[in-house]
């Protein structure tokens, strides 16, 4: 009996963070064939994020395809695409290491386009740069605005890209641009992305594809890959298994 992909994949996680940053390359293959519209990863990353009102790192599109009686339908999740050519980066007033964003190239977030809270200037231009949709600026607020009570775990604080981060009035991340991050805080401490361990259907793989012997590496050889608005030039460390051609779409 072969081993749930989310025991390979942590084997594989293990054997990457071994290796030097530059040897690394942080993928994520994203299977639609598999995917049933859960929204499972969607919620995960929320709670795991601490994610506000109107505010998702991992949205998942839904489209219908065809005309009756012959309709198919689509469910494409959209996290960062963490490109090595980051038009939101390009965009920032602020940008390169030591700025509010930039494409890591060390630790053990190297290959990710992190954000610092604390230096981003809110202006959204990153937001209207990215071709994917996968920046938003946080307007604040609370689930419970409008209740008679704010809840306590509306308080507690995220801990993205490994940082204390309390939800006080305007202070950071209020109000600055956020969006996925590959969960870098989980991977700091050997575990998954949250939203590759919270999939029902095992649709989405991450690992090292500089790895032959991974998961994400072995299951992108086999299969025809795309990757999401190829003319925008971003270079896309996400990739996807789909039966028909994908596009961004909202639903």
């Amino acid at each position: 009996m072969q081993p749930d992909i989310i025991v390979t994949m942590h084997e594989d996680l293990e054997r990457a963070l071994k290796k030097p940053p530059e040897q690394r390359r942080w993928v994520m293959l994203l299977d639609v064939r598999k995917c049933i519209g859960c929204h499972a990863c969607t919620i995960a990353c929320v709670s795991e994020n601490k994610l506000p009102p109107h505010l998702y790192y991992r949205p998942v599109s839904d489209q219908e395809r065809g005309k009756y009686p012959h309709v198919t339908r689509t469910f494409l999740p959209r996290p960062c695409m963490q490109c090595d050519e980051p038009r939101c980066v390009a965009a920032c007033p602020a940008k390169g290491k030591g700025g509010a964003t930039w494409k890591e190239t060390e630790g053990v977030g190297a290959g990710t386009v992190p954000i610092d809270y604390a230096k981003c200037r809110g202006c959204g231009k990153c937001v209207a740069a990215c071709p994917y949709g996968a920046r938003t600026l946080d307007r604040g607020g609370y689930h419970s605005d409008g209740t008679p009570a704010r809840q306590r775990y509306e308080a507690m604080p995220s801990y993205e890209y490994s940082k204390k981060w309390p939800r006080e009035g305007e202070k950071p991340p209020v109000g600055r641009a956020r969006k996925c991050h590959f969960c870098v805080h989980r991977l700091a401490s050997g575990l998954l992305p949250q939203c590759i361990t919270s999939c029902v259907g095992r649709a989405g793989y991450f690992g090292d594809e500089n790895d032959p012997e991974s998961l994400v590496a072995k299951v992108k050889k086999a299969n025809r890959i795309q990757i999401l608005e190829p003319a925008a030039g971003t270079a896309p460390r996400v990739y996807y298994v789909a039966n028909e051609k994908l596009e961004v779409f909202h639903g």
